[in-house]
């Protein structure tokens, strides 16, 4: 009986050690295979560095990975970092560990440069609880020059605990004395194998073709894909249009074009580039890349490939020329005789 109950302890032992080791960090944070690798070896042998920047589009899941990162930083397991089971891992998860701080400024669109100062001030304060004093930085490309020099002044000289992540747009947006201090981690889109599973379990009553298109339309960034599907993928103009085009129905391209003469240059420019987004959908679902949806089909169907790449640029010629003052009603006539 002794023996069972020492071979029962070792086993559940051990499945909880293999239970802690399937949860690596950064499984949360989908794609990007090369650049969780290169953290995870990095954190692995505490080679971290002082100031990351995380460069990507709007919904690329960089606050995902900023989040994954501080726990990483501050976690207790020392051989797997990012277990996501310790305390400290748990407390960063939930957003509640007092050494992980969050530099924004809700009330103004450019961070005022007193946010920053305050977080100047707090760095030379060492930890509360954690192994490191993380500073996460959501809108760096929305700091101001004088924010980004008081933001260097700490880079300069920056405490040994301490570590910033700068999520932004663009690296190009920073000072290149701030960027030369960081390691910049560049987050790639999904591919459909990757993005798809994801999207089926927050939209289980989508179709599989909604789900590709809105993950084409979000050119594989996931926050944008979902919030296309929360919202609606295309406008009902556009999918008018290009319907009408598809089917080689000159009357409805024409029902379709001839109301927005009345509209502002605001209110068309959207229905262009979706109508034009949806012909290189069919570009690509023509070159095996993607699963059609109906109006991507019937533009297959409908049209060759040489007519859709004409007709894209068409709509892309005209936004342009919309976006340039170029008269509404000159756009509008023109885009009626080109699309037939």
């Amino acid at each position: 009986m002794a023996e069972m109950l020492v071979y029962y302890i070792f086993r559940r032992v051990g499945a909880a050690r293999q239970e802690r080791g399937r949860r690596m960090n950064f499984d949360g944070f989908l794609g990007n295979s090369a650049l969780k690798a290169r953290l995870q070896e990095s954190f692995r042998q505490g080679k971290t560095s002082h100031c990351y920047l995380l460069c990507g589009v709007e919904g690329s899941g960089r606050r995902t990975l900023a989040l994954q990162m501080a726990a990483a930083l501050e976690c207790k397991d020392e051989r797997n970092p990012g277990c996501g089971v310790c305390p400290a891992c748990r407390k960063v998860l939930a957003k509640q560990h007092p050494d992980v701080i969050t530099v924004d400024d809700t009330e103004h669109k450019n961070v005022a440069v007193d946010i920053v100062r305050q977080a100047r001030s707090d760095v030379f304060i060492r930890p509360n609880e954690g192994r490191k004093k993380v500073y996460i930085i959501p809108r760096g490309q929305d700091l101001g020059a004088p924010s980004q020099n008081a933001l260097l002044k700490i880079l300069e000289e920056p405490p040994e605990y301490a570590v910033f992540l700068i999520l932004t747009t663009s690296a190009e947006r920073l000072l290149p004395t701030i960027r030369s201090r960081a390691v910049q981690l560049q987050l790639s889109p999904l591919s459909y194998e990757q993005a798809i599973p994801e999207l089926k379990r927050r939209f289980p009553d989508k179709s599989d073709l909604e789900l590709a298109d809105a993950l084409e339309q979000a050119e594989g960034y996931l926050g944008p894909a979902c919030e296309a599907l929360r919202d609606g993928l295309f406008l009902p103009q556009a999918l008018a249009l290009a319907n009408g085009f598809a089917a080689r129905d000159g009357l409805a391209v024409l029902q379709a074009l001839v109301p927005m003469e009345k509209n502002k240059r605001e209110q068309i420019l959207p229905v262009l580039e979706q109508t034009r987004r949806l012909l290189c959908m069919a570009l690509r679902a023509r070159a095996g890349s993607i699963v059609p949806g109906d109006t991507v089909q019937a533009l297959l169907r409908g049209r060759t490939g040489a007519e859709l790449l004409q007709a894209a640029e068409t709509l892309q010629t005209a936004a342009d020329d919309l976006s340039s003052n170029v008269g509404v009603g000159a756009v509008i006539g023109g885009l009626c005789v080109q699309l037939k």
